[in-house]
C-alpha cells in the first residue's frame, strides 16, 4: 500500500457523455471500493478529485462523484480546473500535511488527468503507483480505450510510476 489514494474525476459527467459510458467502468469502480475499503482499514487517506468546466459546473449533477462510489465524508475532495490536479488547488499541501511520499492512483481519463497528474507528482519526487486498468477513457482518434490504456500504462512504466499487475481486473 502507498500513503494515499488519489482518485481522479470518477464522476457522473466524467463516467457517462452523450449516451456513452467510459470503459470498463462497473469493474474499475469495483476495483476503486475495493482499494478504498483498504485504505480505510489501514486509517490511511483517501482523496477524490473532481473536476470542474464549462460541461461539469461546481454542484451540478454532471460533477457529482459516482454514486457507486464508496465515498465518506472523512474522504478528503479536492476540486480542479485542470488536467494536472496539483495545479491552483492545495492538493500538494493536503500530500504534505500528511506526510505523503508514495501515491496510489485510480480514475479517469487516462490520456488527460491521470497522466497529467501521475507525471506532475514524479516531478514533485513521489512514488507513484498504478494497478493495470485502474484507469479508464473513451476510444479516440480511432484508437479502443484499451489500447489507449495500455499505451499510457506502457510510457508510465518505469519512468513516472510502477504500473502493478492486477490479478482482479480481466486485460480488456
Amino acid at each position: 500500500m502507498q500513503d494515499v489514494l488519489l482518485i481522479i474525476d470518477l464522476q457522473n459527467g466524467v463516467c457517462q457523455t452523450n449516451d456513452q459510458t467510459i470503459d470498463h467502468l462497473s469493474e474499475l469502480l469495483l476495483f476503486v471500493n475495493q482499494r478504498i475499503q483498504r485504505y480505510r482499514k489501514e486509517e490511511k487517506p483517501v482523496i477524490f478529485v473532481q473536476h470542474e468546466e464549462e460541461t461539469l459546473p461546481y454542484g451540478s449533477k454532471a460533477w457529482q462523484l459516482h454514486p457507486a462510489l464508496a465515498y465518506e465524508p472523512t474522504d478528503r475532495l479536492i476540486r480542479k480546473k485542470h488536467a494536472n490536479s496539483f495545479f491552483q488547488t492545495d492538493l500538494q499541501a493536503v500530500l504534505q500535511t500528511n506526510q505523503v511520499r508514495s501515491i496510489e492512483f485510480a480514475g479517469a481519463q487516462t490520456e488527460y488527468c491521470l497522466d497529467g497528474t501521475i507525471k506532475f507528482a514524479h516531478g514533485l519526487g513521489y512514488q507513484n503507483v498504478v494497478y493495470a486498468q485502474a484507469t479508464t477513457t473513451y476510444p479516440s482518434r480511432g484508437r479502443s480505450a484499451a489500447e489507449i490504456i495500455d499505451w499510457y500504462e506502457m510510457i508510465w512504466q518505469g519512468r513516472f510510476a510502477e504500473v502493478l499487475a492486477n490479478p482482479q481486473m480481466k486485460k480488456l
